[in-house]
């Protein structure tokens, strides 16, 4: 905000130079940053800082593409011997490794980034990759702590140790025990092998699991949280049907070959994405031979 109170011996002027508060303060000597004005008001601000919210974005994203087109093309001129026994230590060296990587570049998306089309072309192994994307999970979280460290907020620091902790937890449960490690293997695999068939796996995955289900249970929760005995009997019903829908949709899944179904519909989209892509060059084809026949009768 400028300054609220105005100095009439510096000749500042009522509105224009003081009084009006807005969501910054503009220090005297060195002036507003960048897109913001002394003197506007709450909603220049708010233009202002949106501006700026899109551009950071937006640059934000095209570093972090250039990165990881930089660092695939360095690893692409390795020996895939090298990147293999770089990558085919024990799986705690692992995590310690991704953890390491991501620490450094700031982003366990650039470092997951980097290493998965190593892992299409089959240079590192899907069991190499696990620890290392575990890792990463663990690294990106040292940014969290470094920021909330800075702001000498508590707040954000729970906040920072909440990830930190949430991330340990998930690794405790999954990559230990071989029984529970095995399962977002087969997960990985199954995937993948639904992508091969079809495009549209990755994007319904996405859509399902990082949105519907939170938002889902975001909302059940916020039910019982209204402490009204009408809310509460709604989110009751609402979770007996929720339960009753998963139980139904593993039975179709288990029992009624929703599998094969699945898989089949795939194949058929595929198929018939293919045709179409095919169907110009095959009417030419047909008109071709459609006229040798027209020539010859």
């Amino acid at each position: 905000h400028c300054a609220s109170k105005c100095d009439k011996d510096a000749g500042e002027e009522v509105g224009v130079d003081c009084g009006r508060v807005g969501l910054i303060t503009c220090d005297k000597n060195t002036g507003c940053p960048a897109f913001f004005q002394n003197g506007a008001n709450l909603h220049d601000d708010s233009i202002s800082g949106g501006v700026c919210l899109v551009l950071s974005l937006f640059l934000l994203i095209v570093c972090l593409m250039g990165l990881v087109n930089v660092l695939q093309r360095g690893l692409a001129g390795m020996s895939t011997r090298i990147i293999y026994k770089a990558t085919n230590v024990n799986g705690l060296i692992g995590i310690v490794i991704g953890a390491a990587i991501t620490i450094l570049v700031q982003s366990s998306s650039i470092t997951t980034s980097v290493l998965t089309p190593f892992v299409g072309i089959g240079v590192i192994q899907l069991e190499q990759m696990f620890p290392l994307t575990l890792g990463a999970n663990i690294g990106t979280t040292i940014t969290g702590l470094l920021a909330a460290m800075v702001s000498d907020n508590v707040d954000a620091l729970q906040v920072a140790l909440c990830h930190l902790f949430f991330n340990i937890s998930g690794i405790v449960i999954w990559y230990p025990i071989p029984i529970m490690r095995r399962v977002p293997l087969r997960g990985a695999r199954a995937l993948g092998r639904a992508t091969r068939r079809s495009r549209l796996v990755p994007p319904i995955y996405i859509i399902v699991v990082f949105f519907v289900i939170p938002l889902l249970l975001l909302g059940l929760s916020s039910l019982f949280m209204q402490k009204t005995v009408g809310f509460t009997v709604l989110g009751s019903f609402l979770v007996i049907g929720v339960i009753l829908g998963i139980a139904r949709f593993i039975w179709w899944w288990k029992k009624q070959e929703g599998l094969q179904k699945c898989l089949a519909c795939l194949d058929r989209r595929t198929d018939m994405n293919s045709t179409m892509k095919t169907l110009p060059e095959d009417m030419q084809f047909l008109k071709s031979k459609v006229s040798l026949l027209a020539e010859h009768t």
